[in-house]
């Protein structure tokens, strides 16, 4: 009688939501001294500078293409804050508004994103130091990039570790990845994501920091800013020097 009836199968249904939450990572490992010190205590260090080779070593890891860049930074904002004076004061044409871009960096290995730049005299610091008798120096090859507000990334005229301003694919980000794992590319030593950083400071001769300047080659010497016979008034100052790692933009 009820042979030519059928059923549904009768069926329970529950749901789970798989979530995955993919947020940027950005990571910098910094080996450094706490306080890299200049000292000139000697008539040779004015002349030829002290260098403190290899004094910072970045190590980035990141999930997304990234910036990284230096900024040379002060209470005062764009020079040296003056801690301590030597000598009375020194004499009439003693200065101490001394320019932060009288430090000098040297990075290994080069930028190798920085297409996007224009219009400096470098694009990263990868520039050998100038000789230190120079006559006529390129001034702002080598000095940091300095500014009042550090966290404002500098723009495509100024100077990045890697990666440059602007956001075009390939050309002014380095790729997201990570000096755990990355392997050097052909003529690199270190990879993308390691750097070593050297630091100079020239003083000269009377003390007029011959190679501060910006990247825009104009020259930021005591006696350029100041008048002939300007020199650095002899004391104790600080500086702090920040490494941003950002995601490209």
């Amino acid at each position: 009688m009820f042979s030519g009836l059928s059923f549904g199968q009768l069926i329970d249904e529950k749901n789970v939501t798989v979530t995955m939450d993919l947020q940027p990572v950005l990571q910098l490992h910094m080996t450094t001294p706490d306080q890299v010190d200049f000292v000139f205590d000697d008539i040779r260090e004015y002349y030829s500078g002290i260098i403190k080779y290899a004094a910072t070593i970045l190590k980035v890891s990141s999930s997304v293409t990234w910036d990284l860049y230096a900024v040379g930074t002060s209470q005062a904002g764009t020079i040296w804050d003056q801690q301590m004076t030597y000598s009375g004061g020194g004499g009439a044409n003693a200065i101490s508004a001394l320019p932060l871009s009288c430090l000098e960096l040297h990075q290994y290995e080069a930028n190798r994103y920085d297409a996007n730049a224009a219009g400096g005299t470098a694009t990263d610091y990868s520039g050998l130091f100038q000789d230190a008798q120079t006559a006529a120096p390129v001034v702002g090859q080598n000095s940091i990039f300095y500014s009042a507000t550090p966290y404002t990334a500098p723009g495509v005229d100024q100077k990045y570790i890697q990666g440059h301003s602007g956001t075009v694919a390939g050309d002014d980000g380095a790729p997201g990845g990570s000096y755990l794992i990355a392997s050097p590319g052909v003529g690199q030593d270190f990879t993308d994501y390691y750097f070593t950083i050297d630091y100079r400071i020239v003083p000269g001769l009377p003390a007029i920091f011959p190679f501060a300047g910006d990247n825009l080659g104009n020259a930021e010497d005591l006696e350029t800013v100041n008048a002939a016979g300007a020199y650095a008034n002899p004391g104790v100052y600080t500086m702090n020097v920040k490494y941003i790692l950002l995601e490209d933009q």
